[in-house]
């Protein structure tokens, strides 16, 4: 073999090693966006909602496809699935097609007059629909109780609540729910809340007082969670009772701390539920003293639970101080839940009653 042939057998070998490890390469990525794209896809989205001081996320496409066979018999699945392709039909949305719902609260400061305001509410749908079709409908079938708003690039349509509206003159809280608005934040993002944190979301959505991603990050700990949530109640409680002053007039922040900073999810791994959680304690040493209050007052509670499997369900669930935090983490065989539904949901057999004969009275006998 000469010079020329080696160099050729050389660069040939060259780059066919080359070409494998690109596919290899790509293999892999293609691997882990396939597994992580829909996570990333929900913190994308949920990263342009607005400020929130607690966050609830929930992947209805995971819980459908992965847990529910698990934990339902294929019959009763494909019961579910069935009602679901009449769901569609009826109001455009398939509950299978929705990549991720998220609820977010958002605490308000006291009024200038230091009465308490309510919290506010918005959800947020996310997936394989039209969102601008769902609003449409919504605004049609309501029509009078409906009416429409343009603010900033968007239409928001609000619906009057006639119950709300009533219960509302005697107990001012509720006033705020009064009234909701639904808007499509874009082509297949659905919001539904009170109208000042539903324009809030569209603010956020064009780029103003977007969510804390410190809230975001903790709410998505694990890429792979079912369910999710994530809070700063402490933080809510000094918003709302005035430590950080009122609407019009404000007040410096005089404690800074990420006590009672909390996350949890519940996430399948392989054929068990495993559910995980902590809490921010500020230091080891409170952490310490939290757990053993917690620990003496847990198994009487438990033991006042009058359904047996849900105390051992309960029981399952390990809290342990850990550095900075209280931590909770439990696992449960799919089976385990199954078992459980399938009796929660049975119809409870009725006691069958037993009515004794009415005697007969006695004739009497006349004597002649």
């Amino acid at each position: 073999m000469n010079v020329a042939q080696l160099k050729v057998k050389f660069a040939s070998v060259f780059v066919l090693s080359l070409l494998m490890s690109s596919a290899i390469a790509q293999s892999s990525i293609n691997q882990e966006n396939a597994h992580a794209g829909p996570t990333q896809t929900a913190a994308s989205a949920l990263a342009s909602l607005p400020e929130a001081d607690t966050l609830i996320y929930a992947s209805p496409q995971r819980i459908l496809n992965e847990a529910a066979p698990k934990v339902v018999t294929a019959t009763e699945l494909a019961k579910l699935r069935a009602s679901f392709v009449d769901l569609k039909r009826t109001i455009g949305i398939d509950p299978a097609s929705v990549e991720f719902v998220a609820i977010a609260i958002r605490f308000n400061k006291p009024q200038a007059d230091l009465s308490f305001v309510a919290p506010d509410v918005l959800a947020v749908l996310s997936g394989d629909f039209s969102a601008d079709s769902l609003v449409t409908m919504a605004g049609l079938y309501l029509q009078e109780q409906s009416r429409t708003e343009v603010y900033r690039s968007k239409t928001l349509t609000l619906l009057k609540i006639d119950p709300i509206a009533q219960e509302a003159v005697k107990n001012p809280l509720l006033k705020s729910f009064a009234e909701l608005g639904v808007v499509a934040l874009d082509s297949n993002t659905l919001a539904l809340g009170t109208i000042p944190y539903l324009k809030s979301a569209v603010d956020a959505s064009e780029g103003t007082g977007r969510i804390n991603p410190s809230l975001l990050n903790s709410l998505l700990r694990d890429p792979n969670a079912l369910i999710s949530a994530s809070g700063s109640p402490l933080a809510a409680f000094t918003k709302s009772f005035g430590m950080l002053g009122t609407q019009t007039t404000s007040r410096d922040a005089t404690c800074n701390t990420k006590f009672g900073d909390f996350h949890a999810d519940v996430t399948l791994e392989g054929t068990n539920f495993s559910v995980r959680g902590a809490l921010n304690t500020d230091n080891p040493d409170t952490a310490k003293i939290i757990h053993g209050l917690i620990s003496s007052l847990l198994e009487p509670a438990i033991g006042a639970i009058p359904d047996k499997q849900a105390q051992e369900l309960i029981k399952r669930v390990k809290m342990s101080p850990r550095e900075n935090e209280i931590v909770w983490e439990a696992d449960v065989a799919a089976e385990t839940v199954a078992t459980y539904i399938r009796e929660q949901t049975q119809p409870k057999p009725v006691p069958a009653t037993t009515t004794k004969p009415v005697a007969k009275p006695k004739r009497r006998v006349r004597r002649k």
